[in-house]
């Protein structure tokens, strides 16, 4: 995590790009402490909010896709047998994949967009994606859409905060809560016009 911080102080846009990414693939690096610090950047520099934004939406999606390829490629054996070896290294566990895949089973390519706003699955979500082979165009809008979101508001955050950047992570575990709360509503409004559809045909 020390090193996020100078990587986007000194290379701005593309720093911020690069980190993102990384955060994407590795969730040891939390995008709840590196976002609001690009947002704070944007207090004291060069670095436009609009920017900060496009930029870490980009990194978001570059790394969401690696994990599409890795899910596609991979297979889902291989896999659960890297988590199982390497976890405890990158703080995921076969029970946080098992989740993401049963968010994904359920609630379908949706999950890839409201998913993209829970910490730990936001990443974890584009391996079911690809294990099913979503539809790829589908797939980077839906994780794009949710990604800017995401990042709109902990980068806004960050930016209205300045200096008291870090406090933003004691609200986070609030605002994971409501989306859950949000995205079950939605899901399930969904599923039941889905299922209405079907009753009348």
């Amino acid at each position: 995590m020390a090193w996020t911080t100078p990587v986007m102080e000194a290379f701005g846009y593309p720093g911020i790009v690069f980190v993102i990414l990384v955060e994407n693939l590795f969730p040891p690096i939390p995008s709840e402490i590196v976002l609001p610090f690009a947002g704070f950047l944007t207090t004291r520099g060069n670095l436009t909010l609009v920017g900060v934004i496009g930029a870490s939406t980009i990194g978001s999606v570059l790394g969401a896709g690696a994990l599409y390829w890795v899910g596609q490629w991979f297979g889902r054996v291989r896999i659960y047998a890297l988590v199982a070896r390497f976890g405890r290294l990158l703080t995921v566990s076969e029970r946080d994949l098992q989740r993401a895949e049963n968010w994904f089973e359920r609630y379908g390519s949706w999950t890839v967009l409201f998913c993209r706003m829970i910490p730990v699955i936001r990443s974890l979500i584009s391996i079911p994606a690809g294990l099913v082979r979503m539809n790829l165009w589908t797939f980077l809008l839906y994780t794009a859409i949710g990604s800017l979101v995401w990042n709109l508001v902990l980068v806004g955050v960050g930016a209205l905060l300045g200096a008291a950047w870090p406090t933003v992570t004691a609200w986070v575990g609030y605002y994971q809560n409501i989306v859950i709360a949000a995205a079950v509503v939605l899901l399930a409004v969904v599923g039941l016009a889905r299922l209405q559809k079907k009753g009348r045909n």
